[in-house]
């Protein structure tokens, strides 16, 4: 197992890819953060009915994000891609009170997952320029962030909308997956 291990991590060196799995409930955000960091249209977004691949360029690095639909009944679906993920993003509606205690669930169930160990975990905390919406600190409490001891995790406030935390999330992700993988830091 640890050859096998070995042979993977010297490929991805040479490629210097990133396979990362992007989830959360549904309309959290999602696809508009990945169309908002690929700088694409983002005045009309509907619900992804399954998932989206997007390869990103950033800084000598190939990000294939998987943007995996989160509706109830696509949930049990998310197990399909988890597969040689080298980072989760999971998107939280900061608004969504109703339905944190559902969030939290969910996000512990999938971080079980033996195929995602190791993964690096970023949690965009969407939303945050509307009145009302949970800070981080009141996020991370509700999540109960601070009981994760298997995954090198982050919070970043962000919207979607304004792209506002976007690109400081994906400078943290990069960094950590790429000292873990790489043993390097992200080059400026």
């Amino acid at each position: 197992m640890v050859g096998l291990l070995s042979i993977i991590r010297k490929a991805k060196r040479k490629e210097r890819s990133m396979r990362i799995l992007m989830v959360g409930l549904d309309n959290a955000g999602k696809t508009t953060i990945v169309k908002r960091a690929m700088g694409e249209d983002i005045s009309q977004v509907s619900p992804t009915l399954g998932f989206n691949i997007k390869t990103l360029f950033y800084k000598g690095y190939s990000l294939h994000i998987w943007d995996v639909g989160g509706q109830k009944s696509l949930r049990p679906f998310w197990r399909n891609h988890f597969e040689e993920t080298d980072a989760m993003i999971w998107v939280v509606d900061s608004n969504d009170r109703l339905r944190i205690e559902d969030c939290k669930i969910e996000l512990f169930s999938i971080l079980q997952e033996e195929r995602l160990a190791g993964a690096s975990l970023l949690i965009f905390a969407n939303k945050q320029d509307i009145p009302g919406a949970m800070t981080t600190s009141e996020l991370s409490t509700a999540l109960d962030l601070a009981s994760l001891r298997t995954h090198s995790w982050h919070i970043q406030a962000c919207s979607a909308q304004t792209g506002e935390g976007i690109s400081r999330g994906f400078e943290w992700l990069i960094q950590d997956v790429a000292f873990r993988l790489y043993g390097a830091p992200v080059k400026s």
